[in-house]
């Protein structure tokens, strides 16, 4: 008789969640999931799909003007919020279902309810307690929401997805990827938007041509990109519209308010603490680099550790830690060579180091940047620019970083991210022959070094 009900217990059907616990029942092992809520997680219900699917709502206007320049003459368009609004929503319920058939294809054991951690091998949930020889815990993250007058009448990136009524104006507090992402697709659908950021640009951590670029490409969108800007407080008034009070003293009006202060891990009353997991000043669970806590057979991955809140990563996470318990292949994860996206307009790829990390790291490096205007713009008349950038360390030619501000900068970047893996050299950039007429082929035609 076998001395626990499962071998895998898994608290969150997000990404990192499902992935490992689908792996570990592909392996025949016993497994059960714990959610409380829809199965997918932050990424396919509160986070990249959803967004993306706004992302693509939001091209359609620039397309139509665009398309003039092309010589075609298309009526004035009109958006129809709802019909957008619905057509990501049943998007999101067939995930939920796809979700929901993987794991039972892989045996899993679907458990609905929150759960709570009773000890190392123990969870109760929907009034029931189950064992299992291992736990996972893999509850993602929360909107952070600062403590101010007024929040109550501010929005998180979760509830922004699902206005009922498209705003005419728009505020939105903070300049990270989630805040210019939004920016971008409300600004794209018409909407007024005024981007209020703390630091003295966006996109904090990134490398700086990056941001500089992407900054003055907002503000040729309209979008009101306004820096150093804090906000003290936030009054709903009558009429329903919110006012914006910084801490310069402007006062600012709109129908909605959105805070994308970023996130923090979800890691609130799941019992964690009390059975001895080790959180973090932030409230991440402390893992080492096999996702094992501190308390032994209890383990986490994703958001709610903290380390690299992406999808694949958690992804990988998983998959990493299933190996190692249950398939006698010890992996893990290299976190240093991840790419990453930002879904704005333009967007924005980048992988490996920033101009100053490099400089940090290994001295001496070679700089090679590009500005252009895209061909595509050459007809169109928009006044949209790209910027590509390749940092070399200088004795070797090894590519220390790409990064790209353009016209599917993402899925570009997403090829070279392999290269970088391999550990590319300029000289082989170089002796690359390029795709013509293409953008990706100015990352095999840079000759001209920025010292």
């Amino acid at each position: 008789m076998a001395q626990y009900d499962f071998d895998l217990l898994t608290i969150g059907g997000g990404s990192g969640g499902t992935s490992a616990s689908r792996r570990a029942g592909a392996l025949g092992k016993r497994v059960a999931l714990c959610e409380e809520d829809r199965v997918g997680g932050t990424c396919v219900l509160r986070g990249c799909v959803p967004k993306k699917l706004l992302v693509y709502g939001s091209h359609f206007r620039e397309e139509f003007e665009d398309a003039a320049g092309y010589g075609w003459t298309v009526p004035s368009p009109t958006l129809d919020w709802k019909k957008l609004q619905e057509a990501k929503n049943r998007e999101m319920d067939r995930l939920n279902d796809v979700y929901k058939r993987l794991l039972r294809d892989a045996g899993v054991r679907l458990i609905e309810g929150r759960a709570r951690i009773l000890d190392a091998h123990t969870v109760e949930a929907g009034g029931q307690r189950y064992t299992a020889a291992h736990l996972l815990i893999a509850t993602g993250s929360r909107p952070a929401m600062p403590s101010l007058p007024g929040i109550e009448h501010v929005l998180s990136s979760d509830g922004v997805l699902s206005l009922p009524e498209l705003p005419r104006r728009m505020i939105i507090v903070g300049g990270g990827y989630i805040g210019v992402e939004f920016a971008s697709i409300f600004n794209g659908l018409g909407t007024q938007v005024t981007l209020l950021v703390r630091e003295d640009t966006v996109l904090k951590g990134f490398d700086e041509d990056v941001r500089s670029v992407l900054s003055q490409e907002l503000r040729k969108k309209g979008i009101d990109l306004r820096c150093g800007a804090s906000v003290r407080d936030v009054e709903m008034k009558a009429d329903g519209i919110r006012s914006v009070l910084t801490k310069t003293g402007d006062t600012l009006e709109a129908e909605v308010v959105l805070f994308a202060t970023g996130r923090v891990p979800n890691t609130r009353g799941f019992g964690l603490e009390d059975v001895g997991v080790k959180l973090d000043e932030h409230g991440a669970v402390v893992v080492d680099d096999a996702s094992h806590s501190s308390v032994p057979h209890i383990h986490a991955v994703g958001d709610v550790t903290n380390r690299l809140n992406l999808t694949p990563v958690a992804i990988a996470e998983g998959r990493a830690l299933v190996e190692t318990l249950f398939h006698g292949n010890p992996t893990r994860v290299d976190h240093s060579v991840i790419p990453s996206a930002v879904f704005t307009q333009p967007p924005v790829g980048t992988v490996g180091l920033t101009e100053q990390e490099a400089r940090e790291k290994h001295g001496a490096v070679d700089v090679y940047v590009s500005s252009f205007r895209p061909m595509r713009h050459t007809v169109s008349g928009r006044n949209e620019g790209a910027m590509m950038k390749v940092l070399t360390e200088r004795d070797t030619g090894r590519v220390l970083g790409f990064h790209m501000v353009g016209v599917d900068a993402p899925e570009i970047l997403q090829g070279l991210a392999v290269a970088f893996q391999c550990g590319v050299t300029k000289k082989q950039l170089d002796a690359a022959v390029g795709i013509h007429p293409t953008a990706a082929e100015e990352f095999v035609t840079l000759s001209d070094k920025r010292s």
